[in-house]
C-alpha cells in the first residue's frame, strides 16, 4: 500500500507542472526536480499523463522539443511492489501486447507492465471509419488519441503499432447494435467491443501476423484474474481455470464489460490495474464521471449516431396511465426503458415505461416508481459463461443488470435445456430493458452473462 499522502503528492506536483508547462512549453510538463526514487512522487508524476493529454494541445511545434528523461521504473519493484500485483511480475519476462487507447488507465497499465520486467509492445486499434466521420460529423476523433499514444510510447521507449480493424468492428459490433436498436432492444456495445474486437479480432490479428510471439494481451480495465488448476470448491478441472474477479474498488470495477469473454480469451488476458483503486495511485481524474457514450462513438452523441443510420420516424408518446396521446417523438429507437432525460413533455419528470416497435409507440409515465409498477424479475437467454464452473445452487448468487457498484442477490431458474432462464431479484429495478446484459457473480467471481429478453 502507498502512503496515504500519495494523492496529496499528485496534487502538489500537478500545479507546478502546469505552471512549468505554460512558462517553458515543455512537452510533458513534469518538473525535473521530481525524485523518481520516491514511489509516491513517481506515481504522482505518472498522474500528470491525463493533464498532459490536454496540455499538449497548446504546444506550437512539439517536434522541435526535447522530451524529458524516462523515469527509473525499476523503483516500482523496489519500493512499491504492491502496485505490480496485477502484472504477473513473478512470471516476467512475458511478451505482452498492450492495448493503448490514449486514456490515462491504459497508459498507466503500460508503465506498470514495463516496470514488472515484461517485454511490452503497444497497439492502437483504429476502429473508426475515418471518411464517414469526417463527412458526417466533420471530425476525426481518433487522431488526437493516437498522437497521445505516440507521445507516451516515445517517452518509455516502447514500440507502437497501429492496427486497423474497421471492417471487423462494423461487422461484429456496430451492425449488431444497429439491428438491436431497430428491434427496440437496448444493446451494450462495450461488452461486445471487448469480446469481439479487443480480445477477439485483435487476438486473431496477433496470431495471424505474429504467431505465438505474444503471451498476453493487456488493457487498462479494472478487473482481476486468478489462474488455478482447481475450482474454488476443490473440484479438479481438466485444464487450468482462469477466474475473472471483481476489483477492490466496486465503483471502478469493470468486470461487467468483460463478462462476455471466454476462458480462452481470459487465459491470454492481463489486467495490471485490477488490484488498485484510483485513490491509491493518485490519478487526477479519479473524480471524473465515467464515460456514458458507446465505445465506438467517442465525441459523437448517441442520438446523432442513431439518426445517421436509422433516420427519424415521428410517432406518439402515450401516457401509460391514461392511455392518451400526450406528445410525439422522433422515433422509438431514440428511447430506452427507464429513460428520463430527453422526453419532450412538460410537467415532468416523465419516464419511458415501454416501447412498441411495430406501431412506433413509446409509453411514458409520471408514476414510474409507484409500487404496482415495480419490477423484480426478467427472463434471459444467450448465456455466455466466462467461468469454467456454473452457478452453485448451494451458495448465494448475485446479479448486475448494468455497469456500476450495485448488484442484487437473485434466484436463477433454468429451462429449455439450460438455454434460457428466469431471474428473480431481491429488489426492484425500473431500468430493465430487453437487450441489456445480466451478469452473474458468486463471491467476487464473475461467472458469465446473459441477454435480457423480457
Amino acid at each position: 500500500m502507498l502512503n496515504p499522502q500519495a494523492t496529496m503528492h499528485a496534487a502538489a506536483v500537478s500545479r507546478p507542472a502546469v505552471r512549468l508547462f505554460r512558462s517553458t512549453g515543455a512537452p510533458f510538463g513534469i518538473p525535473r526536480s521530481v525524485s523518481w526514487r520516491r514511489p509516491q512522487r513517481c506515481i504522482a508524476a505518472l498522474a500528470e499523463l491525463e493533464i498532459l493529454k490536454h496540455a499538449q494541445r497548446f504546444v506550437p511545434n512539439r517536434g522541435d522539443l526535447e522530451p524529458p528523461p524516462i523515469p527509473d521504473l525499476l523503483n516500482y519493484r523496489l519500493h512499491a511492489p504492491g502496485l505490480l500485483s496485477g502484472c504477473e511480475a513473478e512470471s516476467a519476462p512475458l511478451r505482452v501486447a498492450v492495448l493503448l487507447s490514449g486514456g490515462v488507465d491504459s497508459s498507466l497499465a503500460l508503465h506498470l507492465l514495463s516496470a514488472a520486467g515484461h517485454h511490452v509492445t503497444a497497439f492502437y486499434l483504429q476502429v473508426w471509419f475515418q471518411e464517414d466521420f469526417r463527412n458526417t460529423w466533420d471530425a476525426c476523433p481518433w487522431e488526437e488519441d493516437l498522437r497521445y499514444c505516440r507521445a507516451v510510447c516515445e517517452r518509455l521507449g516502447v514500440g507502437l503499432q497501429q492496427v486497423t480493424l474497421t471492417e471487423q468492428y462494423w461487422d461484429r459490433v456496430v451492425a449488431h447494435c444497429i439491428a438491436e436498436i431497430q428491434q427496440g432492444r437496448t444493446p451494450n456495445p462495450d461488452v461486445l467491443c471487448n469480446s469481439r474486437v479487443k480480445f477477439g479480432a485483435f487476438l486473431e490479428h496477433l496470431e495471424a501476423r505474429h504467431g505465438d510471439a505474444f503471451d498476453r494481451i493487456a488493457s487498462g480495465h479494472y478487473a482481476c484474474l486468478t489462474r488455478s488448476t482447481s475450482a474454488a470448491a476443490g473440484i479438479q478441472l481438466p485444464q487450468p481455470q482462469v477466474q475473472l474477479r471483481m476489483t477492490p474498488d466496486a465503483v471502478k470495477d469493470q468486470t461487467y464489460f468483460l463478462a462476455h469473454l471466454t476462458q480462452h480469451q481470459l487465459a491470454r488476458s492481463l489486467f495490471p490495474l485490477g488490484h488498485l483503486t484510483k485513490p491509491e495511485i493518485g490519478l487526477p481524474n479519479q473524480a471524473r464521471k465515467d464515460s456514458q457514450g458507446i465505445c465506438f462513438l467517442g465525441k459523437v452523441k448517441f442520438s446523432e449516431f442513431v439518426r445517421e443510420h436509422l433516420g427519424d420516424w415521428p410517432g406518439p408518446l402515450v401516457n401509460e396511465d391514461s392511455n392518451e396521446v400526450v406528445g410525439y417523438h422522433h422515433g422509438y429507437w431514440f428511447h430506452t426503458v427507464g429513460q428520463r432525460k430527453g422526453i419532450p413533455l412538460p410537467g415532468g419528470p416523465w419516464y419511458v415505461t415501454c416501447k412498441h416497435p411495430q406501431t412506433n409507440t413509446v409509453y411514458v409515465s409520471r408514476q414510474y416508481h409507484r409500487h404496482d409498477k415495480l419490477r423484480n424479475s426478467f427472463s434471459c437467454s444467450l448465456f455466455s459463461w466466462c467461468s469454467a464452473v456454473r452457478p452453485d445452487a448451494s451458495r448465494p448468487l448475485y446479479c448486475k443488470v448494468r455497469h456500476g457498484p450495485h448488484m442484487y442477490r437473485c434466484r436463477l431458474t433454468f429451462h429449455n435445456s439450460g438455454k434460457a432462464a428466469d431471474v428473480v431479484l431481491d429488489g426492484s429495478d425500473q431500468g430493465l430493458a430487453a437487450g441489456q446484459y445480466a451478469v452473474f457473480y458468486q463471491d467476487d467471481v464473475c461467472l458469465g452473462s446473459a441477454s435480457i429478453t423480457d
